[in-house]
């Protein structure tokens, strides 16, 4: 038991570590260990872990459509810990749905930002799922994937599905806390917001 802590505690640091090059500028670095690290967790790994990886790859990428996938992957892996949660990604790649789990702004680090989120559908049904099974903790991974994920949307010029992705966001965003990170996603879903009554 203490092996396998260690080993994912393991994980955990080395994506700390690329998420450090690529706040420092060098995403090509960090896209490259990204890369080789979903490589190993690989597509049955730990929802945390690919999650927190696809959430951190998706700011790597130059092209919106590799970003949206990657966001995608990453809402796909937080369902994944609840068994198919409140932000269940299936049928939004025809535009008519959401797709399976931003700017920068948002990731995981604190600063305020628009874009987070992916993953891929395993097909079958999401079962329901009520707030009260999801714990804290994923629940206030969802303002952000959502908000990262209307992003994209706006960057590939999609509009009703960045406001399906934003309205989102702003009904999940009661599971933040009042700290930098949560005043960071709320002020990331105020200026979307803006930008998209702006189009």
């Amino acid at each position: 038991m203490e092996q396998q802590e260690a080993s994912e505690d393991a994980v955990m640091t080395r994506i700390g570590q690329a998420a450090m090059l690529l706040h420092g500028g060098d995403r090509e670095e960090a896209r490259n260990r990204f890369g080789q690290l979903w490589t190993e967790i690989g597509e049955a790994g730990d929802p945390l872990h690919r999650c927190t990886l696809a959430h951190y790859m998706a700011d790597t990428q130059d092209d919106p459509g590799d970003e949206l996938a990657w966001d995608l992957r990453a809402l796909t892996a937080a369902d994944g810990l609840n068994g198919g949660a409140p932000g269940d990604a299936r049928g939004e790649e025809d535009g008519k749905g959401e797709e399976s789990h931003g700017s920068e702004e948002n990731r995981g680090s604190g600063e305020s930002g628009e874009n987070d989120g992916g993953g891929e559908s395993d097909g079958g049904e999401a079962r329901p799922v009520r707030a009260a099974d999801v714990s804290p903790a994923v629940r206030s991974f969802y303002p952000s994937l959502h908000l990262n994920l209307a992003a994209d949307y706006v960057k590939l010029e999609r509009p009703e599905a960045a406001r399906l992705h934003l309205d989102r966001a702003r009904d999940a965003a009661d599971a933040l806390g009042d700290d930098g990170y949560g005043d960071g996603v709320r002020a990331g879903i105020d200026r979307l917001e803006r930008r998209l009554r702006e189009r």
